[in-house]
């Protein structure tokens, strides 16, 4: 599914990418009780917020400001950053983000559901 998603360029993402990325953090922030994972859309394509954090993970580009607020207040450990000003990748805030959203998928039970189908024709044997 992550093919779904544009791909980095030398460890740059495009700006779509990072717009996603911002939609799967406000998805993130609204997400309550359910069990299932929040999702986002790409053009056209229904995308659960790990996948886009996932897709992230690599990304050198600087987080803006407004984000990295968004995603240290969710930590339990004050952040500091190595670069000038403390700035945070969108790697380091995709690596954190997954972690939390598989935290949240096991506190829920979301972690251990699966996706059951059913067979709706009888298989005929052969004649």
């Amino acid at each position: 599914m992550t093919n779904a998603l544009p791909p980095l360029h030398n460890g740059h993402a495009p700006i779509t990418l990072q717009e996603l990325f911002r939609e799967a953090l406000y998805a993130f922030e609204e997400w309550d009780t359910e069990l299932t994972e929040p999702i986002v859309t790409f053009e056209g394509r229904v995308i659960p917020i790990g996948l886009v954090f996932e897709a992230m993970r690599e990304c050198d580009d600087i987080v803006p400001m407004n984000i990295v607020g968004a995603v240290t207040e969710r930590l339990t450990k004050p952040w500091e950053g190595e670069g000038p000003l403390d700035q945070m990748s969108f790697s380091t805030a995709a690596r954190v983000m997954r972690v939390l959203v598989r935290k949240r998928l096991l506190a829920n039970g979301g972690a251990d559901i699966v996706a059951v189908t059913s067979r709706t024709a009888e298989r005929k044997p052969p004649e």
